[in-house]
């Protein structure tokens, strides 16, 4: 700080104060779309809501570029952590991610927390979708440097689908830093007398007060299923996932968007309509009008669900997430045998 620009007052001044949150803060954020895309496209909405909650603004959400597969660049994070120090700024934390969203990517984290060890930045990754990988040994090298992370996201009830929610936040921290920040000490409510150990008092450590028993349902399933179910469940999601790629690559009227890393197969149902004809002006305009129309039929067929969605400058395409433990490859099967019998006359 000694030797930054000085800090503007407020004294009352709404645009003074919103200039000092602009000195005194900065976000460096994965952007989670594909490299090329301009920069107003979205991250993941939850790190600009967030901004937005903490008082810091949408505009201190800095975008990282990202690969042609999704991944985030550490050169453009350098460049950017630069870019935002020469305003003035000063950033604090790095969100990467492992499992996004529509494409399962997977950030190279080693680089990027070396990264923040030059900088002194704290380095978040939101695991929340790919952070069960770590409980396959065959799989989890996705996650390499995850262990120098400073805090991590992670949700059991998406890839291992524990009941809803189950979601936890893990820190490297040991200095009991969530009391020091939320904890309020209301003496009405956390009594420091009891007969226990009051550290076992976690209420006083989150934003809110009541809240479900989230990890109970983790400590169940995993007593249940054992650490080796956990991993049979997360191999055969992906072994769902490579059968899912194969078959796919099998049959007229299908194109990957690109090869998966993980459990998210995208991909496009090209109609007999438009075989053929990927130099004709119009052909991405309408492909992009096939996903929403074949969605509208399964659904009212009653058949099955699948979500679509455009991604930078690529029109509508399904994405396929082989996650439930329960799915076989008969149902890899029916999937695509269903869209072609939805989408035969498009």
């Amino acid at each position: 700080m000694a030797d930054s620009k000085p800090l503007c007052s407020r004294d009352g001044d709404p645009m003074a104060a919103e200039a000092l949150l602009r000195d005194v803060f900065g976000i460096i954020v994965d952007e989670v779309i594909r490299k090329g895309t301009s920069a107003s496209e979205k991250c993941h909405y939850s790190i600009k809501k967030g901004a937005a909650f903490l008082g810091l603004g949408t505009d201190s959400v800095r975008i990282v570029k990202t690969d042609e597969r999704g991944k985030m660049i550490p050169e453009d994070l350098e460049r950017q952590i630069g870019l935002a120090e020469a305003e003035g700024a000063v950033p604090f934390l790095v969100s990467a991610t492992s499992g996004t969203t529509v494409l399962g990517a997977f950030d190279p984290l080693e680089a990027i927390a070396d990264v923040c060890q030059r900088h002194g930045l704290w380095l978040h990754v939101d695991a929340a979708w790919g952070g069960s990988v770590l409980l396959s040994q065959t799989h989890r090298h996705l996650l390499d440097g995850i262990q120098r992370a400073d805090s991590v996201a992670w949700n059991p009830h998406k890839l291992l689908t524990a009941g809803l929610q189950c979601s936890a936040l893990l820190l490297r921290d040991t200095s009991n830093l969530l009391r020091r920040c939320h904890g309020s000490q209301a003496s009405y409510l956390f009594q420091q007398d009891k007969f226990y150990d009051v550290a076992l008092d976690t209420g006083d450590k989150v934003v809110q007060c009541g809240r479900r028993v989230d990890c109970l349902k983790l400590w169940l399933m995993w007593k249940a299923q054992g650490g080796q179910g956990l991993e049979r469940r997360v191999d055969q999601a992906f072994a769902l996932a490579w059968y899912l790629v194969e078959e796919l690559k099998k049959r007229e009227g299908f194109e990957l968007v690109m090869e998966p890393e993980f459990v998210n197969v995208c991909f496009w149902f090209v109609p007999p309509s438009l075989r053929g004809r990927q130099k004709c002006p119009d052909y991405s305009e309408r492909l992009a009008k096939v996903a929403p129309v074949l969605k509208e039929r399964m659904v009212k067929a009653g058949s099955m669900m699948i979500g679509y969605q455009p991604h930078g400058t690529r029109g509508n395409f399904f994405r396929m997430v082989v996650a439930n433990p329960a799915l076989t490859r008969a149902d890899m099967d029916f999937l695509l045998n269903e869209l072609e019998r939805l989408g035969q006359d498009l």
